[in-house]
């Protein structure tokens, strides 16, 4: 059966374009390389448009900055880029920005994305990556380390938008184990003088009995 057609199609071929079939499918493969070769040259340009619009399709213009105001490092760490609904924040000496544009070094998976959602003042003067230093404890750097961090919140100043603070947690236990030795101590300060009436006015009876006897 395949014989058959294949003998009837070449006859096909050399009755309607009076070419042998070595050549017909010579000159087919000829033309379809000579099309894909003009389709490259001219079709190309049209290609390449393309690529730049779908690029602009998925570069999404970012959101205008959200103004926070004082929210604590725990609320921070909402803004470390898991969430792409959620801007990309980052804080230096307790001052929150928004670091959404430079999402490929804060992101998920950029170079600093340890940073993201954290105050790390200790880390970037210190250009530490351990996670004992991503705090915003600055205690006890040397000079060197404080004049790094003054470089790093300049930059960030001129090139983030501030949208928060973080807020300063004050311990309640320290306050009142502070105030009940004062209350101890007001309380002694006032029974002693309590105390002392007794000696002041034993001087003045003293004399009263002295004139007594001399009578």
């Amino acid at each position: 059966m395949a014989l058959e057609l294949w003998e009837t199609l070449k006859e096909a071929i050399t009755a309607y374009t009076g070419l042998s079939p070595a050549t017909f499918f010579t000159v087919a493969a000829l033309g379809l390389a000579v099309y894909y070769v003009v389709s490259g040259l001219f079709g190309g340009s049209d290609h390449h448009q393309h690529v730049p619009r779908q690029s602009e399709e998925q570069m999404q213009p970012l959101p205008p900055p959200v103004q926070l105001g004082e929210v604590t490092e725990e609320e921070l760490k909402q803004y470390d880029g898991t969430d792409s609904k959620k801007p990309l924040l980052m804080a230096i000496k307790g001052q929150i920005y928004d670091v959404s544009q430079s999402r490929m070094f804060y992101g998920p998976g950029g170079p600093y994305a340890l940073f993201a959602g954290k105050d790390a003042s200790r880390a970037l003067a210190k250009m530490s990556f351990e996670d004992k230093d991503l705090t915003g404890d600055v205690s006890g750097l040397g000079p060197f380390e404080l004049e790094a961090l003054q470089d790093w919140e300049y930059k960030f100043m001129s090139k983030y938008i501030k949208v928060g603070t973080i807020k300063k947690t004050v311990p309640v236990t320290d306050g009142t184990s502070t105030s009940e030795p004062a209350a101890e101590a007001t309380e002694s300060d006032v029974t002693k003088p309590a105390e002392d009436v007794p000696s002041v006015a034993a001087p003045v009876e003293t004399p009263a009995g002295g004139e007594s006897k001399e009578e």
